[in-house]
Order: C-alpha cells, then structure tokens, then sequence
C-alpha cells in the first residue's frame, strides 16, 4: 500500500539528495517510493535533514533532504510504502 506524503522541491544531482516537502510524517527506516511520470524507485531512509541538522523523524509541514541511490526530480511525487 501507497501513501503520499510530500513532493521533491529540489534534486542536488551530483550529491544525490532530494529536498522533500512533506505532506505526510516520515522517519528514517521508512520505505518510499520515488514517482516522476512512468519513472519510479525504491528505498529506504536512511538518513535525513533538516536544516543540516541529522533528524530520526519528520512531519508534514516539515522540508528534508534525504539521500537516494536512485535518482529525482524537482516535482516528483514521494509515496510511503507499508
């Protein structure tokens, strides 16, 4: 089962970290899944930011940057997966 819970606002390429607009909460062993059109992935979080400060959880409201082994863009959708 699929929840949304945010929206990439911004995709660092070289670093690999998405910057998430959470709609939803989320904390790290979470598994999301990333959608942009047809393109998709899947993973778990392992980590993540808030104003370059390491979180365990997060909630809607909040913007965070996760890194991700796959790739993103700016406006894709972030599902979390149960």
């Amino acid at each position: 089962m699929e929840k949304e819970i945010g929206k990439v606002t911004h995709w660092y390429n070289k670093i690999s970290v998405a910057v998430i607009k959470l709609t939803g909460g989320l904390k790290t062993g979470d598994t999301i899944k990333v959608k942009h059109g047809e393109e998709e992935s899947e993973e778990t979080v392992s980590s993540m930011q808030i104003d370059h400060e390491a979180v365990e959880s997060a909630k809607k409201g909040d913007e965070v940057a996760v890194k991700l082994s796959g790739e993103a863009r700016d406006g894709s959708t972030v599902f979390k997966v149960s």
